[in-house]
């Protein structure tokens, strides 16, 4: 554990260089709980990687950041496509006057105008073998061509991006004909993630390896150079297109003050600052000393935030600080690799799930706001049911030693030591420490590897783990999209770090995702929620509830999951900030 003076020094570190507060700049501050890699769009392959690079790129769609349930709607996209009778055909008209921020990289230093090229370069760069995107999984096998021209480009010395792609098709410098092998109920949903952001290939060209580095999108906000450090500032775009803040959300948004933008050109604010703080105690002393205006609450700040009853607690409403607590789509668990031998014993896999004891660990960590994982897919999104329980996931060492001896390991006799990768802050090492107790209770020994989350990230897209421990959050509101974490074409570097193969649920699997949505589909979904539980290719964790605080001042933010191009309708009351910053 690290000392008091030690955090405390952490602290005033990442905030010297803070300047005094002031009332006149519509600035945000906000925490990045880890660092990222960069800013290339085909390897946002997280949620803090995909909320940074949100902020300067942006795809054909968005999530509307009010309405529920989420509804798509068009970004560079002038309007949603045209689609054949078929779904394999699909229109896109291209919004005119999208400038790329200005950059080196273009003639006179000048952003120039994003065209139908563009989208078509920035999809051959997804699916570029050179670049081995973690992205690929989201486009594998769905476009006409795609796949072989990546197969045809894997042996060349340089990949050939003329090369016309019968599924990628410029029609005019405004309008892109796309054609899928198969039905893909969720392709649009596919066009707003981070993956496949457009970007310019003068920029890709120019900057060379050091592209990730120098985003170059046609976002809301600018970021000239991006350097590892514990702060990265984000400027208003001057040249952003004329877009508006929504004038329609759902009930109650009125009340709530989230439609007084309404009409307004976005973006509303001059700057944001985010602070990359790892250790849950900084965050809190920060955002209480209104050096931040949005927390994410987690592990052992969640007793600090709320009471017995849920409730936030009375010292935190009289600085005006609002509290969000929202269930989350989110799943965590402890994957196995299962190109690791001993992992393909199912009854070992069982054993360890029943060993792992939920409801201590859930009081530990989440002060019980969360919710036991029956299988991969959260409540709230047709899969799930309340009617099936896992039976491996209640706590029952009695049953876990009598499986782990039918595995062929009594008492955990010539089992070797399992090594766990995790992050490296002090909660994910308590965590981890919980977790080695828990299985040592049926003679298991287990071993941590702590890593940042790049290196964690890069050592489970390399396959470098026997086991790791994570979280998904939904990039869109389907069961697929969890699911497919665990079906086996999308295995590392891909969604599936466990790199599980089931060929029955595989064929399952690929016959709901080209299917609409359905009663028939939802059955489909629910058929394979509960295989995988049954067959326990993780050791299910939970559902989160996500819970943020925000100060008084900040206005128009509204929990959302898919929340990468949600920053640029933020907006500042100054004068709110100026009166109760007398508070703090």
């Amino acid at each position: 554990m690290k000392s008091l003076v030690f955090v405390l020094s952490c602290l005033m570190l990442s905030f010297a260089c803070s300047k005094e507060k002031t009332f006149d700049e519509r600035e945000i501050n906000l925490i990045s709980p880890e660092k990222i890699s960069g800013f290339d769009p085909i390897n946002a392959s997280d949620r803090y990687s995909g909320n940074e690079t949100g902020k300067v790129y942006e795809g054909l769609f968005e999530f509307h950041p009010l309405k529920r349930p989420y509804e798509l709607m068009p970004n560079l996209a002038e309007s949603l496509p045209v689609v054949s009778s078929d779904g394999l055909t699909y229109i896109f008209k291209i919004r005119k006057g999208v400038l790329f921020h200005d950059s080196p990289a273009f003639k006179d230093g000048v952003g120039r105008e994003m065209k139908a090229s563009d989208i078509i370069y920035s999809i051959k760069r997804l699916a570029d073998p050179k670049l081995n995107a973690k992205g690929w999984w989201l486009l594998d096998d769905r476009l006409v061509g795609l796949n072989e021209w990546r197969t045809k480009n894997s042996t060349t010395e340089n990949t050939n991006y003329e090369e016309e792609i019968e599924g990628l098709k410029k029609i005019d410098e405004y309008t892109l004909q796309m054609r899928l092998k198969k039905p893909y109920p969720q392709f649009l949903y596919a066009l707003a993630m981070p993956y496949t952001f457009i970007v310019a290939r003068e920029a890709v060209e120019h900057f060379g390896k050091e592209f990730l580095n120098y985003p170059v999108g046609t976002g809301a906000f600018v970021l000239p150079k991006f350097e590892q450090s514990s702060m990265i500032t984000y400027l208003r775009n001057t040249k952003f297109r004329d877009k508006f803040y929504p004038s329609e959300g759902e009930e109650g948004d009125d009340k709530l003050g989230l439609l007084a933008d309404a009409g307004k050109k976005i973006p509303l604010i001059d700057k944001i600052t985010v602070h990359v703080v790892v250790e849950s105690q900084p965050k809190w002393l920060s955002f209480m000393k209104a050096k931040d205006d949005l927390l994410e609450v987690k592990d052992v700040n969640i007793q600090q935030t709320i009471n017995s009853k849920k409730e936030l607690k009375d010292e935190h409403k009289e600085k005006g600080i609002r509290l969000i607590m929202k269930p989350m789509l989110d799943v965590t668990y402890f994957a196995f690799n299962h190109e690791e031998p001993i992992f393909k014993n199912r009854k070992l896999r069982q054993a360890m799930n029943l060993a792992f004891d939920r409801a201590t660990y859930n009081r530990l960590f989440h002060e019980n706001t969360a919710f036991d994982a029956h299988g991969p897919v959260p409540p709230g999104l047709g899969g799930q049911t309340k009617e099936f329980k896992n039976p491996y996931i209640k706590y029952d060492l009695d049953q876990a030693k009598k499986l782990l001896a039918e595995a062929g390991y009594p008492g955990g006799k010539g089992l070797p030591t399992i090594v766990v990768q995790t992050r490296s802050d002090t909660i994910s090492r308590q965590q981890i420490e919980f977790f080695e107790k828990c299985m040592e209770k049926i003679g298991i020994n287990i071993d941590a590897g702590t890593n940042t989350w790049p290196e964690l990230v890069n050592k489970v897209t390399k396959k470098q783990h026997q086991m790791y421990t994570m979280a998904w959050g939904a990039d869109y509101p389907d069961a697929e999209n969890f699911l497919g974490l665990l079906y086996c074409p999308n295995q590392a570097p891909g969604s599936n770090g466990a790199n599980y193969c089931n060929p029955d649920f595989d064929a399952i699997y690929k016959q709901a995702t080209i299917m609409q949505d359905s009663p028939e589909r939802t059955t489909l979904y629910e058929k394979l929620n509960e295989m995988v539980a049954l067959d326990a290719p993780w050791i299910f964790g939970f559902h989160r509830t996500d819970i943020y605080l925000a100060q008084a001042w900040l206005k128009n933010f509204k929990h959302m999951e898919f929340n990468h191009s949600q920053f640029q309708y933020l907006n500042v009351d100054l004068e709110v900030k100026k009166q109760l910053s007398k508070k703090f």
